[in-house]
């Protein structure tokens, strides 16, 4: 293998919409979380290649109440930026629904690892995917998506620009129209970002949707808010021309940064499909150079303006990353930046000091397949092929009760492999929930309650679910599990697959728990 390319994506499994900006040295890139907690993730790297993750933008549940919102909804799109000693993360949260509540918000840090300051919403910034600009002169400027009203056909979306208040995050003065997404028949235009070089103004947005059509466009113009000129080569970088069976598609959604040695770089998300255009691990970060031609537009600078599985380095010593592990013996008393809940969960769902040495996960009467805040603790699905295990110590005290793991992408579809009483013996039970229906695919009785082995491979066959009373004994319960259920295509969202822990006593009251003394991934690039 070549040394002097690197592997992408360079953010594995689900990290949408990314947003970078550098701070002399060193490079923080921010991404997308939806309903998930802590939100949005916040990574640091020296060499744009190699990440570690240095915190949230939101961990603590007083900062933003995004309880019960689908899957799909919550934090969209932040943007990072840094000004004058102040980190800033401006970010979109919809509440309702897909059509319904959207509000815009910016929190501030001294230093991206946290902690972040409590959301404060900008009055009348509607729309999605804000973004902003410092000029040179120091005014704070604001751009954002909005729907045309009337809408003069499907997708038609435009950028605005506004002035912000510095103390306040209000806006000042009046907002001006700087891309109607009809002057260039575009669709779904969003995510914009403004950056001054050679004497322009330039407006990166994208265009076309969050799949198969995605794209990266941009405009120009010598004043902020002046007559912006489109670029008459647009789409600037998209692979909606290949096949959906193409290594790398969905690209688009870009951020640029500029490398203290003058090289210029985006990131964008992207996705590697499967079969037939499905992926489960979500939108992912990729990196790709990028170059300002003789005639002052953008352009990918490799031979053929693709998002590439390997591509040059970048200009930069090699960033020696802090060890990061993709298992967990749950000896901290504190939480891993590993986990995630569905929605902000409450602290006496889990307790990682009431038996030192395990994640103790309490039954609680929320469900998987409902939109609530279940005891479930997560982490990103980041390769095709893997294996995780869990040894879980539990004993259902009715049959009501279960816990075991989960294999989620929303509500609506996700596996589970619980183990669960009937007629007064322990069982393991294996069940899919397909467009909110769940049904049994397999049960086996158990010869004991309390420690079991719970696996889980997957292949290019789907996925495979084994227990075992032994860390060894594979016996199996499902093979084969259709990975189309927890594909993103399959419930048209925003979101990648979770691999996790789960407990609940399903409506009833409990006072029992399920203890997890470890948890074990090992992906795999077969």
């Amino acid at each position: 293998m070549r040394n002097d390319t690197f592997q992408n994506p360079v953010l594995t499994g689900f990290y949408p919409d990314p947003s970078i900006v550098r701070v002399n040295e060193d490079y923080y890139l921010a991404a997308s979380s939806f309903a998930y907690f802590p939100g949005l993730p916040i990574f640091h790297s020296r060499d744009l290649v190699h990440w570690e993750q240095s915190g949230y933008g939101i961990s603590r549940p007083q900062q933003l109440d995004y309880q019960n919102c689908e899957t799909s909804l919550g934090l969209w799109a932040p943007t990072i930026r840094y000004h004058e000693g102040l980190f800033y993360i401006i970010n979109t949260f919809v509440s309702q629904g897909r059509e319904a509540r959207r509000d815009n918000f910016i929190i501030t840090a001294k230093d991206p690892a946290g902690p972040w300051s409590d959301a404060r919403f900008i009055e009348g910034a509607d729309g999605i995917d804000p973004s902003l600009f410092f000029d040179r002169d120091g005014r704070m400027w604001y751009t954002g998506n909005y729907i045309s009203s009337p809408q003069s056909y499907e997708g038609h979306h435009g950028i605005y620009l506004c002035e912000l208040d510095r103390e306040t995050f209000q806006i000042k003065g009046e907002r001006k129209i700087i891309w109607d997404g009809a002057k260039t028949g575009s669709r779904w235009l969003e995510a914009p970002h403004l950056y001054y070089e050679n004497g322009y103004y330039y407006l990166i947005a994208a265009e076309g949707g969050t799949f198969k059509h995605h794209s990266v466009v941009m405009a120009r113009c010598r004043t902020i808010d002046g007559d912006y000129e489109f670029y008459p080569g647009n789409p600037v970088l998209t692979h909606r021309h290949l096949s959906p069976e193409h290594e790398i598609s969905v690209t688009g959604h870009a951020d640029l940064v500029q490398t203290q040695h003058g090289e210029w770089w985006m990131v964008l998300l992207g996705v590697r499909p499967y079969r037939d255009g499905h992926f489960n691990l979500g939108r992912e970060t990729f990196l790709v150079p990028v170059r300002w031609d003789a005639d002052g537009w953008l352009h990918a600078d490799n031979d053929d303006g693709l998002v590439h599985a390997r591509e040059r380095l970048p200009g930069l010593a090699y960033f020696h990353t802090a060890p990061a592990f993709s298992s967990d013996n749950f000896d901290s008393a504190r939480l891993s930046l590993l986990w995630n809940s569905i929605h902000p969960c409450p602290e006496h769902y889990f307790s990682l000091t009431a038996r030192p040495g395990f994640l103790r996960l309490c039954l609680q009467p929320q469900v998987l397949h409902e939109i609530c805040t279940p005891a479930f603790l997560g982490r990103r699905q980041q390769h095709s092929s893997f294996q995780m295990q869990a040894a879980m110590e539990f004993t259902p005290a009715c049959e009501a009760e279960e816990a075991g793991i989960a294999l989620v992408q929303d509500d609506r579809f996700h596996y589970t492999a619980t183990v669960s009483m009937e007629d007064g013996q322990p069982v393991i039970r294996a069940a899919c929930v397909k467009n909110s229906v769940r049904t049994t695919l397999a049960r086996q009785p158990l010869h004991r309650a309390g420690r079991l082995y719970l696996t889980v491979s997957a292949d290019k066959a789907g996925y495979h679910f084994y227990y075992g009373y032994e860390p060894q004994q594979m016996t199996a319960l499902v093979t084969g599990a259709d990975p189309v259920l927890l594909s993103s295509v399959t419930n048209a969202g925003f979101t990648g697959t979770y691999l996790g822990m789960y407990a609940s006593s399903n409506g009833q009251e409990s006072e029992n728990h399920a203890d997890f003394d470890w948890f074990l991934y090992e992906g795999s690039t077969g």
